[in-house]
């Protein structure tokens, strides 16, 4: 259950704590307001791990970036005051956005949102989308799907789905990024439902 804290002296100390803890947190600031999500269990950091690797087997790491995990911004000076962590984020050339050392000031060419029990991506849609990010992929896990949008018009919008009811051989549920030369879909599998990557041009697949 979220937690709205208007104590100030009790802000400051929890602040303090979330600070010094040892834990790997992913916390944000969403217009001034400290967003603190559930930590990162196992299964999400497989999947974050394996999508990350097919991102950056197509991509040139000399001049592109896949990054598990970054500050997105829509500013250089006091971007603690508004960020996001997305759990994967793609920077490739020519994007417009700023490499800040701390932060990126502009949002990625395509991100990654891992779903968590107790948090909503798809409520950080609008500013990924004022960010000018190109297409955003969330993961749900309970239940299993994939949900691919794309910016059009100002907006994140929601281009396909592949579940668990879309799988088979007629209708392989397959979202087509226009980033990267990939494809995504949900497929059945032990213990766990997998997300395969598929290569549009070799038929080159990668699973997460």
């Amino acid at each position: 259950m979220p937690v709205l804290i208007t104590d100030p002296v009790y802000e400051e100390r929890i602040r303090a704590e979330l600070e010094n803890s040892a834990e790997k947190r992913r916390d944000e600031v969403w217009d001034g307001v400290l967003v603190v999500p559930p930590l990162a269990n196992n299964e999400h950091q497989r999947i974050v791990m394996g999508l990350a690797y097919a991102f950056a087997s197509v991509v040139d790491l000399a001049t592109d970036a896949v990054l598990p995990g970054c500050n997105v911004s829509d500013r250089e000076a006091d971007w603690r005051f508004n960020y996001r962590d997305p759990d994967i984020a793609v920077y490739l050339a020519g994007n417009p956005a700023r490499d800040c050392g701390t932060h990126w000031c502009g949002g990625p060419d395509l991100l990654v949102e891992v779903v968590s029990p107790g948090e909503d991506p798809r409520q950080k849609l609008d500013f990924y989308a004022k960010v000018s990010t190109r297409e955003v992929l969330i993961m749900d896990r309970v239940p299993w799907a994939l949900e691919l949008y794309r910016l059009q018009a100002g907006k994140m919008v929601l281009v396909g789905r592949s579940d668990g009811a879309d799988l088979g051989e007629a209708n392989p549920g397959e979202l087509g990024s226009v980033v990267l030369p990939l494809t995504f879909r949900l497929q059945t599998g032990t213990p766990r439902p997998v997300v395969v990557v598929r290569h549009t041009a070799t038929g080159q697949t990668w699973t997460a």
